[in-house]
């Protein structure tokens, strides 16, 4: 049984990547959710997709959520590995029960019923990681808490090959998904990114893996891989780097300049910024009053 719930609606703000268009097809995404959750649902039909195409507060999109039997799945794909999903998944939860419930009376003595969510994260990142990890949102909190008044837990898959090999066999176009990345990874090493692209999707094509997907979808496909290329070696550099150079020998106006740089192609918030840049929390204000007078003097130069 399904719930009735309208798909949102608008213009994107941030490109696709291949894991969303892959999973984008009801019947991949039910495959997807199938191997997850252990479940056996047979009709594409009975899943319907809620993802956020502009979330209200801060103007970030999730990758997919859909319901099925009263039931909410979450689902990120990460090719770095990010401790914060927990702390994304409430803007995103919160957000999509706000638009269930808008017209429903909250302040009523009548129960309103909502999905219980299911949150996963599917990591195919190089840096090592297990299995299956779990990430807790009581994990962000300054202050150790024992029993949390407020607790949102979520499932890191890893998805590269060699784990979770039942998730992978329950579910082929996620493994094919897979070596599909790897092939990229593989190839990036020893030629250049578009030519490292064209072989990886030709030879899949060959052996069979996301063929018809590939087949279809080629010159996207390879766009939007250059893009998450792009995407995850800046996002790299600037946690690896960023951050050092910023403060090597005083020199701060780089972070600075990185902060405003991250806030301007991605479109966030300072703080959000300096959380990924892993500013730490007793430098903000330092920075946010740094960026504040380089403001002010744009400003002024503009009156002179």
């Amino acid at each position: 049984m399904t719930v009735n719930c309208t798909e949102t609606t608008g213009n994107r703000i941030y490109k696709s990547s291949v894991f969303i268009m892959l999973f984008e097809e009801k019947e991949k995404l039910l495959e997807l959710y199938n191997a997850v959750s252990g479940k056996h649902y047979e009709n594409p039909e009975d899943l319907v997709i809620n993802t956020l195409e502009n979330a209200i507060y801060m103007s970030i999109k999730n990758d997919i959520s859909f319901i099925i039997d009263f039931s909410l799945s979450l689902y990120e794909h990460q090719s770095t590995y990010n401790p914060n999903l927990p702390l994304r998944y409430l803007y995103y939860v919160s957000d999509i029960y706000s638009k269930m419930t808008i017209n429903k009376n909250i302040y009523g003595r009548v129960p309103i019923r909502i999905p219980a969510p299911h949150f996963v994260i599917f990591y195919n990142g190089e840096e090592e990681a297990p299995d299956r990890e779990y990430m807790c949102l009581s994990d962000l909190y300054i202050t150790g808490e024992e029993s949390p008044d407020l607790e949102l837990k979520a499932v890191m898959l890893n998805i590269r090959p060699g784990h979770n090999p039942q998730l992978m066999e329950a579910c082929s176009t996620l493994k094919e998904y897979s070596e599909f990345v790897e092939k990229v990874r593989n190839y990036t090493k020893v030629m250049e990114l578009n030519t490292a692209l064209d072989r990886a999707v030709t030879e899949c094509i060959q052996e069979g893996i996301l063929t018809d997907f590939l087949r279809k979808n080629r010159a996207e496909v390879i766009k939007m891989s250059l893009y998450e290329y792009d995407q995850e070696q800046h996002m790299k550099w600037l946690r690896e780097e960023g951050y050092e150079q910023g403060h090597e020998d005083g020199k701060e106006d780089n972070l600075v300049t990185n902060i405003q740089a991250l806030m301007k192609n991605m479109n966030i918030s300072v703080q959000q910024a300096m959380e990924v840049l892993e500013v730490p929390k007793e430098k903000y204000k330092v920075y946010e009053e740094k960026l504040k007078n380089t403001k002010d003097k744009k400003i002024d130069k503009g009156h002179l």
